[in-house]
């Protein structure tokens, strides 16, 4: 079973200075500003749009969370290993969701979000089960880790 979408959500190249800046003086529940609290319900949204996409095998709706050109970097654990650009992870979700009869259930436990200004980064448990066209059932977690940007106001 080749499984190529262990990370659903783009990497981004450059991010320079977030993990430091995440790292140094988290805030707390309490003390966290009202931008921070947009962004993170903005992040939030847009990982459900992907998941109800994904459970119903939307290519389109799959696609519409990314950036457009080169900007979407991607890393897996089967070869190539890395693509860049959304044609070429477009590509690679066609090839995932076509091992798959019928819907493919995703769920995120755990996330964090970890966003400061115009760059972000999340982390959680990320499960994925289906039937494959074997009808073999798959049903794995993994460790997720994405960075986004925010890109004219859009995450």
């Amino acid at each position: 079973m080749r499984l190529t979408r262990l990370l659903p959500l783009l990497a981004v190249l450059s991010m320079p200075g977030l993990v430091g800046a995440q790292t140094q003086n988290q805030p707390t529940p309490q003390s966290r500003t009202k931008n921070q609290v947009k962004n993170e319900a903005e992040i939030r949204d847009l990982y459900d749009r992907w998941a109800k996409a994904f459970r119903a095998r939307d290519i389109d709706g799959i696609m519409s969370v990314y950036a457009s050109g080169d900007a979407v970097v991607g890393y897996d654990i089967v070869p190539p290993l890395q693509y860049v650009g959304k044609d070429a992870y477009r590509k690679d979700y066609g090839d995932f969701l076509g091992q798959y009869d019928g819907p493919i259930d995703v769920e995120y436990r755990d996330m964090r979000i970890f966003a400061n200004g115009d760059v972000a980064f999340i982390h959680a448990l990320e499960r994925m089960s289906g039937t494959l066209k074997n009808g073999q059932k798959s049903d794995l977690w993994v460790r997720a880790t994405s960075g986004l940007r925010k890109i004219n106001g859009k995450w």
